[in-house]
């Protein structure tokens, strides 16, 4: 199992199986624990999807519903951010994937500002250490010097 970095810590991520158990009947998919209307960050649990009927998809459905937009959205962009940091990491660096997060994250965090709610002005820091980490990658990646400025 791995973790997703947020500013409350770490949290941590089900993958799905590997597609040779993909096939499998008990594939998972993830919803939301109790609580998740309070706002905040959630973990997530697997889900049978094979094994719901419709009064519990009801469930999580409202469940979901119930969750302020701004606390999924804030998670998604979370997600960009590790993403991105994935492509940045890798030897050699992806710079494309790496921007395309980048782009897309910053698309989020820049595009909803203060409508992100509690966690902006984290996204808005985390951006700004993404962009710096780019410069930093892809100056080593061209030979050149490492950009130390910031």
């Amino acid at each position: 199992m791995s973790t997703l970095w947020t500013p409350s810590g770490e949290r941590p991520i089900r993958r799905p199986a590997p597609a040779s158990e993909q096939d499998s009947p008990a594939r998972s998919t993830s919803a939301p624990r109790d609580g998740a209307a309070s706002g905040g960050n959630r973990e997530f649990e697997e889900v049978d999807d094979t094994s719901l009927d419709q009064e519990e998809l009801r469930r999580l459905r409202d469940r979901l519903a119930a969750t302020p937009a701004d606390v999924v959205i804030a998670n998604h962009a979370y997600g960009i951010f590790e993403l991105a940091g994935l492509h940045l990491s890798l030897d050699p660096p992806q710079l494309d994937q790496a921007r395309l997060c980048i782009d897309a994250f910053g698309l989020l965090v820049e595009g909803l500002g203060e409508r992100l709610g509690e966690p902006a002005s984290q996204l808005r820091e985390a951006l700004s250490q993404l962009r710096l980490a780019f410069v930093q990658v892809a100056s080593a990646a061209q030979g050149g010097p490492p950009n130390t400025a910031g």
